[in-house]
């Protein structure tokens, strides 16, 4: 495990857009898998000025991105394949048809889960795996359990999950309860996972997930059994 502590917001966007540009600089048809949150924003507002530069070409690249709350579209401004369109996608020259988000709105959601893990699988996994942290150390929205789970799945979130989601929503009562997202399995398939997180708050649930015992009561913790995994932390 690569451990990188800075002292910035700034300086962990900065090197985590480094990363993944460079994963996009040497393969062309890279396979990147993206996350939501107000912590990557930062990457990814650095990656739109690579390529608004003339650095970066993203015209042959996939996504797949870990998440999506059950019941929202793509139209709805909550929803994150709205997110993606708008703090990433439309700014760049991305084909929007190779920019994957599990579908929350279908009727049969484990059926969606399936097919998403398939067409992950097909695309030879991912070559990069973006991911934020939890407070209570969830991954995607693999929340605290007995056991961690494989496959793409719903799950109701953790109250303190909902507290954490409702600054981006009108009230509390309006975050979903349920999402869909991809599971430990395909996360751990990644060739290279990279983690940021910032903030004092998440200073102690990155102790335990990085130099605590590896318990699903902590997903991320799963990642110090990942070959190649990037953390980089700022408290600020």
């Amino acid at each position: 495990m690569n451990f990188i502590k800075v002292d910035s917001y700034e300086k962990m966007s900065n090197l985590a857009a480094d990363i993944i540009a460079d994963v996009v600089k040497n393969k062309s048809n890279a396979v990147l898998g993206l996350a939501t949150g107000s912590s990557p924003l930062g990457t990814y507002a650095r990656l739109i000025e690579k390529y608004n530069r003339g650095e970066l070409d993203f015209k042959e690249v996939t996504s797949v991105n870990l998440d999506e709350y059950v019941g929202l579209d793509g139209s709805n401004d909550q929803s994150y394949r709205y997110f993606m369109n708008k703090n990433l996608f439309q700014y760049i020259n991305i084909n929007i048809e190779k920019t994957f988000v599990p579908n929350g709105c279908v009727e049969d959601l484990d059926a969606e889960g399936e097919s998403y893990d398939k067409m992950i699988e097909d695309l030879g996994g991912t070559d990069i795996q973006l991911l934020g942290i939890g407070l209570d150390g969830h991954i995607g929205f693999n929340e605290p359990d007995e056991f961690f789970t494989k496959e793409t799945h719903v799950v109701k979130l953790d109250e303190s999950t909902i507290e954490a989601n409702s600054r981006f929503f009108q009230s509390k009562d309006e975050v979903p309860k349920q999402a869909i997202t991809m599971g430990m399995y395909s996360i751990m398939q990644a060739k290279k996972v990279l983690l940021i997180a910032n903030g004092k708050n998440k200073k102690e649930i990155v102790e335990k997930a990085f130099f605590g015992p590896i318990t699903p009561m902590v997903p991320a913790s799963i990642l110090q059994l990942h070959k190649d995994v990037t953390v980089i932390y700022s408290e600020n």
